[in-house]
């Protein structure tokens, strides 16, 4: 049966079984994926994926349950399996099934033309994307990947107080990773591009901004061992922020897995730097009116100035601490948790040209590898195999490669000098600017 039909008959056999209130969350989706190598096509896949999972209050208890299919016997395995769940809980902390708001704000969306982009015009731009890669300089002897990729997705969510909540979205994305020799010298690196325009994704861009990384690499050596002024670049703050944006999360605090826990109002980082979570922002990859338990959305600072004026709340966390839900729930794999939306460091007024004219002597960190191994998201602590450049009077200097920065992100972000001006989002809802981070040790 249809999803709107499916969900319906769901909610009225959960009222009939006893399971009072009930909630159902439906997500579904389709994607598009191609690559190139050598002139040729060398994968392409399209593939759809839907799913329903239901909460319900049975006994006193939440249960919950979830399925792939969409017929009557699905239904009944929801409703057995919510009841089952609800009675083999043992836990006493209770979810709740939110009712919903009075009104939910208008999200302004970037319109997307994914679903009238054919196949024949992706798997075009994906060949040429691989061949202006490939042209792009004579030292340039590799192009393993090459990917222009479609994605759209659909949530619905529903209860049994009325609740009927509706988002979807749907963008491009488009990668590519270069190989270049000079030598003995020997560089790899890639740029991404994601829009929900498919004029957006810009072959020639992509592959010019991918041959400057990658050739801005070659002749790469250490710097000596010590301490450093040093600048994260955009894209490698972006990293360090994916990796670590778990001690905004009120869920880690209250499992003692972050330090800002009880710290709302406290300076926790410098005055330069302030961070949004803005689930509001036009074309951002994580923009919707509502979390995944149908509060709704707002846009918050969660470091103002400096300041922790709130951690990211669901509404468990929420109620455990006494506050509202900031709209920060979201579903993964059935399971309700707290995640950022669109969040980043805010800009500042100064390029990167500017920071290092500031900094005068030091290193440009651009690309973090390692970051599930060499980084605590609780502690804080990190040590990361890294590329770049120095800085030398002001100017971009040498490639560096082969060096481990390490530092505390708590302290990275007290030491924050000034915050640049380039925010960006590279392929991810979470981004960030340059900033200047002070000083750390670089091994070399």
């Amino acid at each position: 049966m249809k999803v709107n039909e499916f969900l319906n008959e769901v909610l009225a056999a959960a009222k009939a079984a006893g399971i009072d209130p009930a909630e159902v969350y439906y997500h579904g989706g389709d994607s598009f994926n191609v690559s190139a190598l050598d002139g040729e096509i060398s994968d392409y896949k399209v593939a759809s994926s839907c799913g329903v999972s239901m909460r319900g209050m049975f006994g006193g208890k939440m249960g919950s349950a979830s399925t792939e299919a969409f017929d009557d016997d699905a239904v009944r395995q929801l409703i057995d399996g919510v009841k089952e769940s609800a009675t083999l809980l043992e836990t006493d902390e209770q979810d709740e099934i939110f009712a919903g708001e009075e009104r939910y704000p208008t999200i302004e969306k970037e319109e997307s033309d994914v679903a009238t982009t054919s196949a024949e015009a992706k798997i075009e731009k994906c060949l040429k994307l691989e061949a202006l890669a490939k042209a792009a300089d004579p030292r340039i002897v590799r192009v393993p990947s090459a990917v222009v990729a479609s994605s759209s997705s659909e949530v619905i969510l529903r209860n049994s107080y009325g609740l009927n909540l509706q988002d979807s979205g749907s963008y491009f994305f488009s990668y590519t990773s270069l190989v270049a020799k000079d030598g003995a010298s020997t560089a790899v690196n890639g740029k991404v591009a994601v829009s929900s325009r498919f004029d957006g994704i810009d072959p020639e861009k992509i592959a010019a901004d991918a041959a400057k990384e990658t050739l801005s690499q070659l002749n790469a050596s250490p710097v000596p061992t010590g301490e450093y002024r040093v600048i994260f670049r955009y894209d490698a703050m972006q990293s360090l922020l994916q990796t670590f944006w778990g001690v905004f999360s009120a869920e880690n605090a209250q499992q003692n897995l972050s330090l800002f826990a009880g710290k709302e109002g406290e300076n926790v980082a410098a005055d330069v730097v302030t961070i949004v979570d803005d689930p509001l922002m036009k074309g951002g990859l994580a923009t919707s009116a509502f979390d995944g338990e149908g509060s709704a959305s707002r846009t918050k600072k969660v470091v103002d100035s400096g300041k922790l004026t709130t951690l990211l709340h669901d509404r468990k966390t929420a109620r455990k601490q006494g506050v509202s839900s900031t709209g920060n729930a979201a579903r993964v794999g059935g399971r309700i948790m707290v995640a950022p939306t669109n969040l980043y460091i805010a800009a500042g007024e100064k390029s990167l040209d500017e920071l290092m004219a500031d900094v005068g002597n030091g290193v440009v960190i651009t690309e973090l590898a390692g970051l599930h191994a060499g980084a605590n998201p609780s502690s804080g602590d990190f040590s990361l195999l890294s590329k770049g450049y120095t800085i030398e009077n002001g100017k971009r200097g040498r490639a560096v490669e082969q060096i481990t920065v390490a530092g505390n992100f708590y302290q990275l972000l007290k030491s924050i000098c000034a915050v640049g001006s380039d925010l960006t989002f590279e392929g991810s809802s979470i981004g960030s600017p340059s900033v200047d981070a002070g000083t750390l040790k670089i091994s070399g």
